[in-house]
């Protein structure tokens, strides 16, 4: 029988290690070569996006796709997980804070492998509810953390958000990016994050641009770093501006951009020094789906939580 999961469901069954794990394991098989990725695709509604991507992880024997409709005030999403080895859906699951949790769950892991040691402190720069995953589940993969600092540009999302995650109000987007680890996690089309104000050996994890028209970093970021992942580098090429607009103006090259899994998988060391500056670009992938999906489903099977259609 397929098992229907809501968002209720979803946000008693699966925690935010719970996602770092899943996510985690998914960049190892990517490295082992079974997972197989479909590129988000976006089709125009009255004004919005209908997205769907897919992919298929025969290791750990799902395969999935999330579709989802977004407009200005919101979006709706859906995924659907099926088995690998037979024709049998398994379940369908409502995939906001899925969505929100592997998300944050890929920073993690990059935090995990490429912020540099004893590192303390994490500048955010966006206060939306992707950046409250972004925080706890960095958080779980450093437990060593003791420094949240935070910036957005409305101040009463700024401290609500700082309420919420335990953070600390910044003044500018400046103080935010003086931190061992920056992420940005913005709707901009224009650069949040300047080069010039990362201190030596910082992590920068920019997630929130993943469209051609939209950037987050400068050209002065990818200037000073010494090395460049993403998370696939066939999606990056269709909406990383954050890479293709600096690779077109010669700063980078594509030959430069690395995969997050051949660090986790450990092919590259990644980070050589302490006073290296990073870069992770995050845009999403469905392999990421397909891996918090089968987790959040284990557990749920385990619990009898959920609906049988």
């Amino acid at each position: 029988m397929t098992l229907f999961l809501s968002e209720s469901d979803v946000q008693g069954l699966l925690s935010p290690d719970d996602a770092v794990q899943a996510v985690e394991g998914s960049f190892l098989r990517m490295a082992a070569g079974v997972v197989e990725i479909a590129p988000r695709r976006r089709l125009r509604l009255h004004e919005g996006r209908l997205a769907d991507m897919a992919a298929s992880d025969l290791e750990l024997g799902y395969a999935g796709a999330k579709v989802y409709a977004g407009f200005a005030e919101g979006a709706a999403f859906v995924f659907a997980l099926f088995a690998v080895d037979r024709p049998e859906l398994v379940a369908v699951i409502e995939a906001d804070q899925l969505g929100r949790l592997r998300t944050g769950a890929a920073s993690a892991v990059a935090a995990k492998h490429l912020a540099r040691e004893g590192a303390m402190s994490l500048g955010v720069i966006g206060c939306g509810d992707q950046a409250v995953t972004q925080v706890a589940c960095i958080r779980a993969a450093l437990p060593a953390l003791d420094r949240v600092v935070a910036y957005c540009r409305t101040e009463r999302n700024l401290l609500a958000f700082c309420d919420r995650v335990g953070a600390e109000p910044a003044e500018s987007n400046r103080e935010a990016a003086e931190q061992d680890i920056v992420v940005t996690i913005t709707t901009t089309r224009d650069p949040v994050l300047r080069g010039e104000w990362l201190r030596p050996g910082a992590l920068v994890c920019a997630v929130g641009a993943n469209m051609p028209a939209a950037r987050e970093l400068d050209n002065v970021v990818l200037e000073r770093a010494s090395f460049v992942c993403c998370d696939w580098k066939e999606q990056a090429r269709i909406e990383s501006a954050d890479l293709i607009e600096p690779i077109q103006q010669g700063v980078l090259d594509w030959l430069e951009v690395h995969e997050l899994h051949e660090v986790v998988a450990a092919e590259l060391p990644g980070r050589q020094s302490p006073d290296d500056i990073v870069v992770f670009k995050s845009n999403g992938i469905a392999a990421w789906d397909v891996a918090v999906a089968a987790a959040v489903v284990e557990r749920a099977r385990e619990r009898g939580v959920g609906t049988e259609l």
